[in-house]
């Protein structure tokens, strides 16, 4: 198999200079068919299909230039190597235009030739197993179960979250769900309450660490009329509307010791009072809280209640973040662009092997909801059918070689790529708390917050 897989098609009319070329690459281990002129070449290659080929540039009577176009032309994916002594960078970027892999200028050692040989060939074995993913995700793809809105997910880490769903639905414990920004918690929390008993009555949410106390306490609890100022009528609060319900409660690392003092009431009691009120209301909700931080280390620090902790943590759940599931970015993306051609209602846009393979080794440190906007955002601005490798690797701050026929980053997608940098390294030390990072950027919360939903990274 190997020999079939490592087959190279040489051409070069200078006798000494083609002896030379298959001794060297037949001590590296690969299979090769040489040929002094190109249309015996290209004969050959109708039949053969060679996946590398090493091309001279200056020959008789067809070129290396043509030789490479006719290739292409029967194979596209077969790499070719132009070799000449008239070594110039007009020629080697006209080479690479016309889709040749390198460019190598005569003299060069045996060593330098089977490297880039072997280079061609590690891209051929990373775009096979890319293609394996591919369409093993599109088989799994087929298998997973439905019912859980946009959870999208084939990696055995998505099937263990997904199994203890189906598990924990109908209970009426409370649940926690771990997980940096980005990962679906609350997609996580939905697909609960949809599979639950409760799934008629309604689904409340409301994002903690986005308010001040006042505010968090007559957003959960309600108030009454003239209870504070601007208080010019009466007001349910989240608990009352989610009765019979799901009560969501993200970014719950974030409330204060008081505001944890009176949550723990309601969760002992099921009772509370508006805010302002006298009268004493009771709650049927399942309460489901999501966070970012480590609330063991935060009640080891004292700043989170340790009796509220076991109260809210019956049955914990740890989304794993995407950079640890690298399976499910195909299906990730894949899912993503169907969605943004329905929302748009376009054709929807294609990616190829090279630009998959970049946004697998991308760290994806805003998760999926930053894959998500990469894909939305690139779907819109991109001109074609396909979304092309380029563009992908300047919306990710990619340095990307010219050799390999990308540009220099835009000065707007590299002002673009710094800023959500600073972005990612703020919220980093700041331990996920948006307030403190917004400070060590300099900039308001409110203001960090647009910039955290424009980068996909809230």
């Amino acid at each position: 198999m190997a020999e079939l897989i490592n087959r190279v098609l040489v051409v070069e009319d200078n006798e000494t200079m083609r002896l030379g070329l298959v001794e060297s690459l037949k001590r590296g281990g690969y299979n090769v068919a040489a040929f002094d002129n190109g249309p015996d070449a290209v004969k050959h290659f109708h039949a053969n299909k060679e996946p590398a080929a090493v091309v001279d540039l200056k020959m008789e009577p067809m070129d290396g230039v043509q030789i490479l176009e006719e290739i292409k032309k029967i194979n596209p994916k077969t790499e070719v190597i132009m070799i000449s002594a008239y070594g110039s960078i007009e020629i080697a970027v006209k080479a690479m235009q016309l889709g040749a892999f390198d460019f190598l200028t005569k003299p060069f050692s045996p060593e330098e030739l089977r490297l880039r040989v072997k280079r061609v060939f590690e891209k051929i074995a990373d775009e096979q197993k890319i293609e394996s993913l591919i369409e093993q995700n599109k088989i799994l793809s087929e298998e997973l179960k439905t019912g859980y809105g946009e959870m999208i997910g084939t990696s055995e880490s998505m099937k263990q979250i997904f199994s203890l769903i189906e598990q924990i639905a109908d209970k009426q414990s409370a649940v926690l769900i771990q997980g940096e920004s980005g990962t679906g918690k609350e997609l996580v929390a939905r697909a609960i309450h949809e599979k639950s008993k409760r799934s008629q009555n309604p689904f409340i949410k409301i994002n903690c660490g986005a308010l001040n106390d006042n505010l968090l306490e007559s957003e959960l609890f309600g108030h009454e009329r003239g209870a504070f100022t601007g208080a010019v009528k009466s007001k349910k609060g989240r608990f009352e509307l989610a009765d019979k319900g799901t009560l969501f409660l993200d970014e719950i690392g974030d409330i204060s010791q008081v505001m944890q003092v009176k949550l723990l009431r309601v969760l002992q009691e099921g009772e509370f009072e508006r805010v302002g009120g006298e009268e004493t209301l009771s709650t049927d909700v399942r309460i489901i809280c999501a966070t970012n931080r480590d609330l063991q280390k935060l009640m080891m620090e004292g700043k989170f209640r340790e009796d509220l902790y076991y109260r809210l943590s019956v049955i914990p759940i740890n989304l794993p973040p995407l950079r640890e599931r690298k399976d499910d970015v195909v299906v990730l993306t894949e899912h993503f662009l169907k969605k943004v051609a329905l929302k748009n209602c376009i054709p929807a846009k294609k990616i190829n092997n090279e630009g998959i393979k970049l946004l697998m080794e991308y760290p994806w440190p805003g998760n999926i909801r930053e894959l998500e906007n990469l894909i939305e955002r690139l779907s819109v601005i991109s001109a074609g059918k396909e979304i092309d490798a380029a563009l992908i690797a300047s919306h990710l701050g990619k340095a990307v070689n010219a050799a390999n026929g990308y540009d220099n980053l835009s000065l707007e997608d590299a002002v673009h790529v710094f800023e959500k940098n600073l972005i990612v390294e703020a919220m980093k030390k700041a331990g996920g708390v948006k307030n403190r990072a917004a400070k060590i950027l300099g900039i308001n919360t409110s203001v960090l917050y647009y910039k955290l939903e424009k980068y996909g990274l809230l």
